[in-house]
């Protein structure tokens, strides 16, 4: 016998990645320089210099067999202990290695941390837009997936409307800033208004709330935009972290979720995140990896190309009759699809090779969204096929 619910969800793959192989296809027959991408957050920045020199160095220097052996499964003390140096200096809190356990990027850390919270009839917040695969996450876990839908000017979270979906048997809100799909920051005033609300909250139903901040997007930010460290707002959080964009290894997968010792229960729930890890199939972060990261978390992104795209095409979209709002971080501009079927739209732009991914997987039918961490050269190629289109 097979699981039936697990076939029918993989009968429904991703529309990200359905459309990306569609391009692949489509590069083969009319060349790739036809095929106007905008599919996957794939970052085209290549890693910083430092990442390779730290890469190059261990594998010329290092014992190979250390260097390829297990670490303990909450990852290398030495390494957690960068890691943790680094996220006190920028967070101003006192972040130990005994909180951080390092992942294969942010999404196990994720996974980890909802099972850990999973008890019966537990239910999960996700604020729409967001990334498809919370909804996967959490019924893999036995939760009850709850979306509530954002402000739709500019894609900061309606408390109102968040308020109204916690129940006695709320475990969680995930908070995705900056925010995929629309590169929306929120603010530190809407993270203080949230923070009231879970709290007053929490103490009705007698228990904690908890934040779980997905946070892989952390340093790519423009003109100045603030990312507050959300367990400096609202102690009960925790954080779900990965390299993969900051320092453009999305292949190279490394993350962790930090249990900061503020949050309730915190040793608790980490315990049970840890558990959730060996239960699934967890035995180490890759080895190699973790030395690289110990060697660059001082590292920011380079983040000139992003902005450029993310400017050019916000200004030519709006120009041409597009609404959409202009990001504060990440590498995504959600636009609202003529004619409100982004679906439809989606559709229509395939027939010019323009891949842009519809909003209906993110909550939000009514807009697509761009990925901008594409080559400029494309986005120029590509112009005059949203003008066409948005005629």
């Amino acid at each position: 016998m097979i699981d039936e619910t697990l076939y029918q969800s993989g009968t429904k793959p991703s529309t990200i990645f359905q459309l990306f192989e569609y391009g692949l296809k489509q590069a083969a027959v009319v060349g790739r320089e036809n095929v106007y991408d905008y599919s996957l957050g794939n970052p085209s920045v290549p890693a910083p210099q430092q990442v390779t020199d730290a890469f190059q160095r261990l594998l010329g220097q290092e014992d190979p067999v250390s260097l390829h052996g297990y670490t303990p499964a909450a990852g290398a003390l030495d390494v957690r202990q960068s890691i943790a140096a680094d996220l006190s200096a920028r967070s101003g809190m006192d972040i130990r290695p005994q909180n951080l356990f390092l992942t294969c990027g942010a999404a196990p850390a994720l996974l980890y941390v909802l099972r850990a919270l999973a008890v019966a009839q537990a239910e999960v917040i996700a604020i729409t837009p967001y990334f498809p695969e919370y909804r996967v996450y959490a019924e893999a876990c036995g939760m009850r997936f709850v979306p509530t839908q954002a402000d739709l000017d500019q894609f900061q979270i309606n408390l109102t409307s968040l308020e109204d979906c916690i129940t006695p048997h709320t475990q969680a809100v995930i908070v995705n800033s900056p925010n995929n799909p629309s590169g929306a920051v929120y603010s530190r005033e809407t993270l203080q208004r949230l923070a009231e609300v879970l709290a007053r909250k929490s103490r009705e139903i007698g228990r904690p709330i908890y934040i779980i901040a997905d946070e892989p997007y952390r340093e790519l930010v423009y003109d100045g935009a603030d990312v507050p460290f959300i367990p400096g707002i609202y102690p009960d959080t925790v954080v779900c972290y990965s390299y993969s964009k900051s320092l453009s290894l999305p292949g190279e997968r490394l993350g962790y979720f930090c249990v900061p010792d503020g949050a309730a229960d915190s040793s608790r729930l980490y315990t049970a995140a840890c558990a959730a890890a060996r239960m699934m199939g967890h035995v180490c972060a890759p080895a190699l990896q973790q030395r690289v990261i110990s060697a660059c978390t001082g590292i920011r992104p380079q983040l000139e190309v992003y902005d450029r795209n993310r400017r050019t095409l916000y200004d030519a979209l709006t120009s041409y009759g597009y609404r959409c709002v202009y990001p504060s971080g990440a590498f995504y501009l959600f636009v609202e699809a003529p004619g409100g079927s982004a679906r439809a739209f989606s559709d229509r732009a395939k027939e010019h090779n323009l891949l842009v991914v519809p909003g209906d997987d993110f909550g939000c039918p009514a807009f697509f969204r761009l990925s901008t961490c594409v080559d400029s050269d494309m986005v120029e190629r590509s112009l005059p096929v949203f003008q066409r289109l948005a005629e």
